[in-house]
């Protein structure tokens, strides 16, 4: 299984030293990426995922399909990332040959979407990841795929490793889980729900479930293809059995991940321009478009050109559930003139780190004031130096130190190759949008 990263040579961020002009595109979402790559595996016949994602996560889960007895073979595409992917789905039932093994890594979408998935085949399945990734909670869908009649040895810990004992076929019905931890455990089961045998009625009870938006993405994605989806009552998502139609599809960039280079145009006072924005998404990267004129930017889309301008200087603000959105937002909250307060983000203490408490212990170590609350955190302005911030193997964080080192001369990101996670081109890119104007900007090429 994987193991931490060896130890690298720290990063400097780049300080910026004029205004930004830039325009760049990024690669394809993860999560519609990985999304596809299941409901690929699951089809009734190939599919095909244009311009889709090439980075750690997509590998993992892909790797996974491969291991279940999916076929995913690497062709020729128009992206300007790497190749498209032909999907050959599951043989139903398909018997796994012994030793079968998930690599998880540090990702939750293979961790927590693949074993529903996995347990439409017949044999034993042994799951395991990264140090860390034996920390995220997984709960609820051990806890599930028990209630829905798999056998799963977990020890226990409700928690990575464990084996699954899958017998070809999932009796589905209507379940009750707390989906509180993770918008994940919902879309991981709705995402295999079709090919239930009663079909799935899940129901949560508990908390409020936290990002939404992941969840409307799921939906959608389903019933593009296909399959019935009732969520007209709250907490309640009721999939009927049946097929999954195959696909072509191309895949969005991912607008998540085009957050830094839009707060760069902040931190650095200058323009950012990203192309093909899509008018309409279930990403919750288009929050963007939202959260940056908060902070005084100037935010416009024009024939797919999203372009934000940042001015004089940062406002603090006050902003609920910025989701996987929030390092980068309080990156910027660091470098504001005023106080900010970000609440309705308690479930990033179970992301790839403890989120909250790295993000309170890289900005203090820069001479920032961030503390933690019970869901979230208030940043208040202080003088700020250089120094090393750490990425706790979290592609978020490392992406919030660059950000912060756009305006804070000094500052070294502890590893940026973390970054490879969702997006490995993000070095280059981050100089290319510092070397100046320019036409979009893509490294091309597989990676």
């Amino acid at each position: 299984m994987s193991t931490l990263s060896p130890a690298t040579t720290p990063w400097p961020a780049p300080l910026a030293t004029a205004p930004l002009d830039a325009t760049l595109t990024v690669p394809a979402s993860k999560s519609l990426t990985n999304r596809y790559l299941v409901l690929a595996a699951l089809a009734d016949g190939p599919s095909r995922l244009r311009a889709p994602l090439h980075s750690r996560d997509s590998a993992l889960m892909v790797a996974a399909l491969r291991a279940l007895g999916a076929g995913v073979e690497e062709v020729d595409g128009d992206g300007g990332f790497g190749p498209d992917l032909l999907v050959t789905p599951l043989p139903a039932g398909a018997h796994l040959p012994a030793g079968t093994a998930v690599d998880c890594g540090l990702a939750g979408t293979v961790m927590r979407f693949v074993p529903p998935l996995a347990a439409l085949a017949t044999g034993a399945v042994s799951f395991d990841g990264d140090p860390h990734a034996r920390k995220r909670p997984m709960g609820p869908v051990i806890e599930a795929l028990a209630g829905l009649g798999v056998q799963v040895d977990d020890g226990g810990a409700r928690a990575l490793p464990f084996l699954m004992h899958a017998t070809g076929k999932v009796r589905g019905g209507h379940l009750v889980i707390d989906a509180s931890g993770s918008s994940q455990f919902v879309s991981a089961l709705l995402l295999a729900g079709a090919r239930f045998t009663e079909g799935l009625h899940l129901e949560h009870v508990g908390d409020p479930v936290p990002s939404l938006d992941h969840i409307a993405m799921t939906v959608q994605i389903l019933r593009s293809l296909g399959v019935v989806v009732d969520d007209s009552i709250p907490n309640h998502w009721i999939v009927s059995p049946g097929p999954i139609a195959a696909f072509d599809v191309v895949i969005e960039q991912d607008l998540s991940n085009a957050g830094p280079f839009l707060a760069a145009a902040l931190a650095a006072r200058g323009t950012v321009r990203i192309p093909h924005w899509p008018a309409g998404t279930t990403q919750v990267g288009d929050k963007w478009r939202e959260i940056l004129p908060l902070f005084g930017a100037t935010v416009t889309l024009q024939d797919g050109v999203l372009a934000v301008t940042g001015g004089e200087s940062i406002n603090g603000i006050d902003i609920a559930d910025t989701s996987e959105l929030a390092p980068s937002v309080a990156a910027l909250c660091a470098l504001a003139t005023g106080p900010s307060r970000l609440s309705g983000i308690a479930h990033l203490r179970g992301h790839e780190t403890d989120r909250l408490a790295a993000l309170v212990a890289e900005i203090n170590r820069l001479g920032g004031n961030a503390e933690e609350t019970a869901d979230g955190l208030t940043i208040t302005p202080a003088p700020m130096h250089g120094g090393l911030f750490h990425s706790y193997e979290d592609h978020r964080m490392a992406t919030a130190g660059a950000i912060i080192g756009l305006a804070v001369a000094g500052v070294e990101v502890e590893d940026i190759s973390t970054t490879a996670k969702t997006m490995p081109e993000f070095p280059q890119l981050w100089s290319r949008m510092l070397a100046g104007p320019g036409p979009a900007s893509t490294p091309g090429g597989a990676n």
